[in-house]
């Protein structure tokens, strides 16, 4: 039995090995002489965000016939425009002619970025006026140094920003992630671990997991921790983790640093009834409970795509692109007022800036899992390819994402987002007479909206970030939580087998062998309201009861709303509380309403959930811009990533919370508000062995902004404009 082990090991051992050194001379860190972008769908090693080893070769899925670009001629039209292939390219061959490219080894591009354009100057910028110049803004690696720069395109100047490691690291590249799930195969104690645990080394999977910050002993180089689960018998390893085996990993040098193994008594869990493709339903398992629907336009959509990112619906326009960081990034929201006619201004800039996911588990092998999703793994690097039918409905539209490799190679990521109209039967507004006023008057407008949709799929978790518009003048910013549970292995199958009701599981016993560990989920918004113009003050807007005087009223008490004006950050510091009500307004003071309201949007919370980690805590001490539901900042273009600028193995020293601290002024200034979206998450078997989405949501609202309600002059739905659709025959 030993001499079977041992010589399956060693042939595994020689397989890998010999991958490993293909691979390692293979990975972008040192460009080639490709100039060509890649499609992830045919070139999936570059930019796949599974991020995990995988030994079983997996069918590469089909290329959607819905949506096809060519890429390689792209140009800009509008100065927020996304870097194109050809801008990226030229980046690529200016960085590596540079002095600090041109002769260091090893080196690696972790994002590169359009520079966006001063503020001012894109806000006076008209379609016909010339492009503003472009530039890139470049965040590389370079012999394990982290560095800021800045290429002009058009004169080829590089300014270049060493940074203090001590403030953490770049945002991971693909490459990082993959090949450190590779890494630990060439380690023989690991090998000889996994087979121990019963796991042929052909079916494991592992993933890279960030870790956080707890401590001096982290400092001054990037590390990684890296866990494993087994894919035999189904495609949902995760249900299947081999528990309590962490290895510690140098991410630059991909050492081995140490490996911990303390579940050497816990099952790894059975892969019945896990798997969660449709294919591998039984028959008698699939149910037709639904007949096919679907929204159909027979004269095509309402709205317009122009230059590839410039939206145009209904009383709406925006600019819109995908980010390797933030997803999606929605700009120059504005609106048209139907009584004056006039384009308003209403947000400059709003994307998702960071999700910070701590659970609940202090136990060796989970308490450094407080992920940052957006600052550590990219949420834009981590969007999959929209499915469309399911993802996204037939009348949509879909744009594609255009990232560089670490070597600065350009990729495509194909169908990243989607846009269409959406109609769920839903009333934007209706109004009947009663009989008794002997006004036989029925009126109703049907609410249909337009969606921007990008999805990301964070190892297990699938976020669904949508931005809705309505013609009454609301922007609903929706987050749906989907995917796949992170769960830990137990010996218990059953509940009656713990004796000690005082045991703390961490979570909710699943299925046999199977616990779901508490979490949170933290989605904090950038959002830079430009209401009719940059200039704007927040209001929180108090409702308190007032007691009326004896014999002054039949009634005791009323509400009255007592408005305050911001005067600096900390008064805009909002934790939402049920039983002190208020409202938050962004106004322009100086643009009154007819009958002399100043106008304003404000912001409906939802997703309430607030954080009660320990202030000190080291997750939280780093997720500090969870401390508040509402932050209000002056504009700053430095200031855009809520956890930091770089969060990988960051203190908490470059956070929102520590700008806000500042208590800088904000009355009518031109300023940014910041809003989380929080969910407590108590894992229950429905969630397994997959998790029904479950979404929230807030809405930035005009109030005072028009003169009138705009879906007065939105007709309603006539029979006569709507099609007859019938089953085909085929169908």
């Amino acid at each position: 039995m030993e001499s079977r082990h041992y010589i399956r090991f060693l042939f595994f051992f020689v397989g890998i090995a010999t991958l490993l050194a293909i691979t390692w001379n293979n990975l972008p860190y040192a460009p080639p002489d490709a100039t060509e972008d890649f499609d992830c769908t045919t070139y999936s090693s570059w930019c796949t965000s599974k991020n995990r080893f995988q030994s079983k070769p997996l069918k590469e899925p089909a290329k959607s016939t819905s949506h096809h670009h060519d890429h390689a001629s792209d140009t800009p039209h509008h100065p927020l425009d996304p870097l194109t292939v050809k801008e990226i390219n030229r980046v690529r061959t200016i960085l590596t002619s540079h002095e600090l490219f041109k002769n260091s080894f090893p080196y690696a591009f972790h994002s590169i970025t359009l520079q966006e354009p001063q503020k001012s100057l894109v806000l006076n910028w008209n379609k016909g006026d010339s492009l503003l110049p472009r530039k890139a803004s470049v965040v590389a690696r370079v012999k394990n140094i982290s560095y800021v720069l800045a290429v002009d395109l058009t004169t080829e100047e590089v300014t270049v920003h060493e940074t203090d490691s001590s403030s953490g690291y770049p945002t991971m590249t693909i490459e990082d992630m993959t090949s450190s799930t590779w890494a630990p195969f060439a380690d023989e104690e690991f090998n000889r671990t996994i087979l121990e645990r019963g796991v042929d080394l052909k079916d494991l999977a592992c993933l890279p997991i960030s870790l956080g910050w707890y401590g001096e002993k982290e400092e001054n180089r990037r590390l990684i921790k890296v866990q494993c689960y087994s894919m035999k018998d189904t495609a949902n390893f995760y249900m299947r983790p081999i528990e309590g085996l962490t290895i510690l990993l140098d991410m630059d040098t991909k050492e081995v640093l140490e490996i911990t193994d303390k579940g050497k008594n816990i099952p790894i869990p059975k892969a019945v009834n896990t798997d969660y493709r449709y294919s591998a339903q039984g028959l008698h398992q699939r149910m037709k409970l639904i007949n096919p629907i679907s929204l159909e336009q027979p004269e095509g959509p309402s709205f317009v795509i122009e230059d590839e990112h410039l939206v145009k619906w209904a009383n709406w326009e925006f600019h819109l692109k995908p980010d390797p960081r933030a997803g999606a990034i929605v700009s120059q929201a504005r609106v048209r007022d139907p009584d004056s006619g006039e384009i308003r201004n209403v947000m400059y800039k709003g994307f998702t800036s960071e999700l910070f996911v701590p659970y609940m588990d202090p136990t060796d092998a989970w308490y450094f899992k407080t992920y940052m999703d957006a600052g550590e793994y990219g949420f834009g690097l981590q969007a999959m390819p929209l499915d469309p039918l399911n993802d996204c409905p037939r009348n949509a539209h879909y744009m594609d994402g255009v990232f560089p490799a670490a070597d600065g190679t350009p990729y495509v990521r194909s169908n990243m987002i989607c846009i269409f109209e959406s109609y769920a039967g839903d009333i934007g507004w209706r109004h009947a007479e009663s009989p008794i006023t002997g006004m036989g008057i029925k009126e109703a407008r049907p609410k249909v909206t337009l969606v921007v949709r990008m999805a990301a799929s964070v190892a297990n978790y699938d976020y669904i970030v949508d931005w809705e518009f309505q013609t009454d003048g609301l922007i609903r910013i929706k987050v749906g939580l989907s995917g796949i549970l992170m769960v830990k292995g137990t010996a218990y199958e059953n509940m009656n087998q713990i004796s000690n009701q005082v045991e703390n599981l961490f979570g909710t016993l699943l299925s046999e062998n199977v616990i779901g560990v508490i979490h949170d989920h933290f989605i904090t918004f950038y959002l830079d309201m430009d209401i009719d113009g940059s200039d704007n003050s927040f209001v929180k807007v108090n409702i308190k009861r007032q007691e009326t005087s004896p014999g002054e009223s039949p009634r005791r008490s009323y509400l009255k709303a007592v408005r305050n004006v911001a005067k600096t950050e900390k008064d805009a510091q909002i934790k939402l509380k049920l039983y002190d009500p208020a409202e938050f307004h962004v106004i322009n003071p100086t643009k009154k309403t007819r009958v002399g309201n100043p106008v304003g949007y404000k912001v409906v919370p939802g997703g309430t959930a607030a954080s009660l980690l320990d202030r000190e805590d080291p997750p939280q001490k780093r997720g500090a811009f969870t401390n508040n539901q509402i932050w209000v900042t002056p504009y700053n273009e430095s200031e855009q990533w809520a956890g930091g600028l770089f969060v990988y193995q960051s203190k908490g020293e470059d956070t929102l919370a520590v700008w806000s601290d500042r208590d800088r002024s904000i009355e009518n200034k031109d300023i940014v508000l910041w809003y989380t979206l929080g969910f407590h998450h108590i894992p229950c078997q429905e969630d397994f062995p997959i998790m029904p989405t479950v979404s929230s949501s807030f809405d930035l609202k005009p109030v005072n902004f028009f003169e009138r309600n705009p879906i007065l002059r939105i007709p309603p739905n006539v029979e006569k404009d709507l099609p007859v659709c019938k089953a085909a025959a085929s169908a």
